[in-house]
């Protein structure tokens, strides 16, 4: 049975769809843009702020569903500008230092026209 994961610490889902769900011992989470949870804006017009808040959000989605970045099993990461890569790899490596499977390419835009979003797939703690 798939259980909704769901925390105001991370912003509200502004679409059709779950924070994350849980099911079969694994954590789906959705694409987190640098949302400020508080406000609903994006916060930061550069990449590394943007980055810096899409983490956070996505702590806090890990942290609700009882688990954290060292269970990170795969990434897929977006970013509206390549050339941003070098700067979002180098926050990106300070919170997944257990180094996940991960896909990273350039999109045309993204949601709120934020510079880079990310999702990620996680394994339970009780079930690891």
């Amino acid at each position: 049975m798939m259980k909704v994961i769901s925390t105001p610490e991370a912003p509200a889902a502004i679409g059709p769809y779950s924070q994350a769900v849980e099911i079969q011992g694994f954590l789906y989470l959705s694409g987190q843009i640098p949302l400020n949870p508080e406000t609903g804006t994006l916060e930061g017009t550069d990449i590394e702020t943007q980055t810096k808040q899409v983490m956070k959000n996505i702590a806090a989605v890990l942290k609700a569903a009882g688990t954290d970045f060292t269970h990170v099993v795969k990434t897929t990461c977006f970013l509206k500008n390549m050339s941003d890569f070098t700067v979002f790899n180098t926050i990106y490596a300070d919170y997944f230092v257990s180094r996940p499977a991960r896909s990273c390419v350039a999109v045309a835009t993204l949601p709120k026209d934020a510079l880079v979003e990310v999702e990620v797939v996680a394994v339970l703690q009780e079930k690891w």
